[in-house]
């Protein structure tokens, strides 16, 4: 599955799956961007995966930031040949208290900041590309208190259907990898102990058919399978990486 001098892109890059992706697309060869919105992060990120690593600043609900985001790639690489729309928010949304600010701020980074992610990079696209946008086992089941995270990332696999019928004339793939329950930052509250988060870890991952929460490795290593040559035949598909817990 080798990605030598492959030119690659993944928003929310700086923690969790998108920097497990990060590296391991790195292993394949690839020459990768990362965004985020904390410029330490960012640039801790960029001080493990080496030097040449892009480091880009910037929100993805905002299209001035996704416009610079582009500039930077193109002033960089000159093309893009993967792009893994990652930056995604993941919070609860009781039904009876959440807010319009609540919504407003998921359906902003995880619907329109995918879309308009998706349309920024697509000049740079080149032919043979590949699209990995990222959804949740959330999409498939109803999980009370998830509402409007769930319908955003059931939007967002929807995204990967039609986009994939739209740039098929480019050969552009699109696909979406689904993730479970994984052990990334996303999941820790601020200031929680490590024992405390190690509990809340069983607790999860004893409500999941494999027992354990999922590493940010493994999404990791089905974003390189749907980033390469050996998921060709992939088009528009949803690669399910949740220990099972929507399927039993």
């Amino acid at each position: 599955m080798t990605l030598q001098d492959k030119t690659a892109l993944i928003t929310g890059g700086s923690s969790g799956i998108g920097l497990a992706s990060a590296r391991a697309l790195r292993r394949e060869g690839a020459l990768v961007a990362i965004t985020g919105r904390r410029r330490d992060a960012l640039e801790a990120a960029r001080a493990e995966l080496g030097s040449d690593v892009l480091i880009i600043e910037g929100d993805v609900s905002n299209l001035d930031d996704l416009q610079r985001m582009r500039d930077a790639v193109d002033a960089k690489f000159g093309h893009l040949d993967i792009l893994f729309a990652n930056a995604g928010l993941a919070i609860a949304t009781p039904l009876e208290t959440c807010d319009e600010a609540t919504y407003s701020r998921i359906m902003d980074i995880n619907v329109k900041g995918t879309f308009f992610t998706v349309q920024a990079v697509l000049p740079l696209m080149r032919e043979g590309g590949s699209i990995i946008l990222n959804t949740s086992w959330l999409n498939q089941v109803g999980a009370p208190g998830r509402a409007l995270l769930s319908a955003s990332k059931a939007a967002v696999r929807s995204f990967a259907r039609t986009m994939a019928a739209e740039l098929l004339p480019r050969r552009i793939r699109v696909n979406a990898i689904s993730p479970g329950s994984i052990e990334t930052p996303l999941h820790r509250q601020s200031g929680q102990s490590e024992e405390a988060f190690r509990a809340y870890a069983e607790r999860v991952g004893a409500q999941v058919p494999m027992g354990r929460m999922g590493r940010a490795e493994e999404i990791a290593a089905g974003v390189v399978f749907l980033a390469s040559d050996a998921s060709s035949y992939m088009l528009g598909a949803e690669m399910v990486m949740d220990g099972g817990r929507a399927e039993l």
